[in-house]
């Protein structure tokens, strides 16, 4: 069964305050991985909180569409979250 927006939104839910590994497509060939804390859910985006150590900046936003269309995948210590 493919995952709603609504749904991957309400699995985030659950993981808010979890360390996590964002990796994203940058370009052609190009992946980034951002380690953080999935700090808050919003209607359209979830916000990230990233390592001060690894990145320069605080924080980062991506969409629930991102996941959807698996432009980013997340994975949570052990586990992954990605459409199926």
């Amino acid at each position: 069964m493919p995952m709603s927006l609504s749904s991957i939104k309400h699995q985030l839910d659950d993981h808010i305050g979890q360390r996590l590994t964002v990796v994203a497509q940058a370009g052609r060939k190009k992946i980034t991985r951002r380690h953080g804390t999935l700090k808050e859910t919003y209607p359209a985006v979830f916000i990230v909180d990233l390592n001060q150590d690894e990145n320069s900046f605080e924080r980062v936003s991506y969409s629930y569409t991102d996941l959807l269309t698996r432009s980013i995948e997340i994975e949570f210590d052990n586990s992954s979250l990605a459409a199926e």
